[in-house]
């Protein structure tokens, strides 16, 4: 029943990931904010699991207001835009199914927004102690300064423009009624609204401690699929506006180049065939060996071998085949991995 009209929208999106759902509802009732202040909305993208059943449980047991609503499949961003349209509060924050929030995130955003800080920010996502293995040697390479870190908005000292993502994400309800929600792009889109966000001259702000706990990929395929996604996003956010673009964006392309010609016996000067082998390899085992100390285990280290190589690789191969398919040939937008891409 609604008692009273939420401060705080927090909208999720969801589709065929019941199993995660549960995780996250717990998170949100445990937040340190008074829980009459929010609203949670579940976007429901079509899914033919038990969603709607995991739901109705949940209800019971929580004591913040859960609405649901379900649509055919049109993709993340129609269903976010589906929350948004429903949505009540001043304040809206996006969080993604496969998340789970630190339990001062929405307070923490919340004396940010009224203190007047921002219209809209972001915040950094990390792994939990309980998370396997894998999951934190993926979340040490999408986050650490020495891989990505320093672009995605993991540290006060980023080296790229900083651009919330839909993962851990807020903004004024006046931002939204002004510029519109989320586009058509298939990856990407959480981007291409916050460059819009930017271009309306909104000040947008990272904060450090709002923090919420990504799940990531759970194989290495799924990984490769979405880094490879993640490249191609980045070309078709290019041909939007070049300012999308950033020269750091190209360095894992030209590190999957040199790769293929190391593989290809192209680096004909033994001198030169050393140097590049023994700088990147020594750059892989620091960032290594780093990983395995922040947590604590030889095997991430061991995991990261394998998974640092993956990511630039498949992000670099992603960002080639859609720069040729859509610079130099001219073609439209560039799909990338669609069918089956959670398999």
């Amino acid at each position: 029943m609604i008692t009273s009209t939420p401060i705080i929208s927090v909208i999720t999106p969801t589709y065929n990931r019941a199993d995660e759902l549960g995780p996250l509802i717990h998170s949100l009732q445990n937040q340190t904010l008074d829980h009459s202040l929010f609203e949670l909305i579940i976007s429901d993208d079509g899914s033919t699991d038990d969603t709607a059943s995991v739901i109705d449980s949940w209800r019971k047991k929580i004591n913040f207001e859960l609405r649901y609503l379900t649509q055919g499949n049109q993709g993340p961003g129609a269903a976010r835009n589906h929350g948004l349209s429903k949505s009540r509060g001043e304040l809206i924050l996006f969080i993604d199914s496969d998340c789970e929030a630190h339990r001062s995130w929405a307070e923490t955003i919340l004396n940010a927004y009224q203190r007047g800080e921002f219209d809209a920010c972001g915040g950094p996502d990390n792994a939990k102690s309980d998370f396997t293995l894998l999951q934190k040697a993926i979340d040490f390479s999408l986050t650490s300064f020495l891989t990505t870190g320093g672009m995605r908005g993991h540290s006060d000292k980023m080296i790229a423009k900083f651009y919330p993502r839909s993962h851990n994400m807020a903004l004024k309800r006046s931002v939204y009624e002004k510029i519109g929600g989320f586009g058509s792009l298939r990856h990407g889109q959480d981007i291409e609204l916050s460059y819009r966000i930017h271009k309306s001259g909104a000040r947008v702000k990272f904060i450090k401690h709002a923090i919420v706990y990504h799940r990531r990929r759970t194989t290495l395929k799924k990984f490769f699929r979405q880094v490879f996604n993640w490249g191609v996003a980045r070309i078709n956010l290019g041909k939007i506006d070049s300012v999308m673009l950033e020269p750091i964006h190209f360095i894992p392309s030209i590190a999957t180049l040199i790769s293929i010609m190391i593989i290809a016996g192209t680096f004909f000067n033994g001198q030169i065939y050393f140097t590049v082998i023994s700088i990147g390899i020594g750059l892989l085992l620091l960032a290594c060996v780093v990983g395995g100390i922040k947590n604590k285990s030889i095997l991430v280290t061991l995991i990261l071998i394998i998974v640092i190589p993956l990511q630039v690789i498949g992000y670099g191969l992603g960002f080639l085949i859609a720069f040729f398919s859509r610079f130099i040939l001219n073609r439209g937008e560039f799909p990338g991995f669609t069918k089956r891409y959670y398999q």
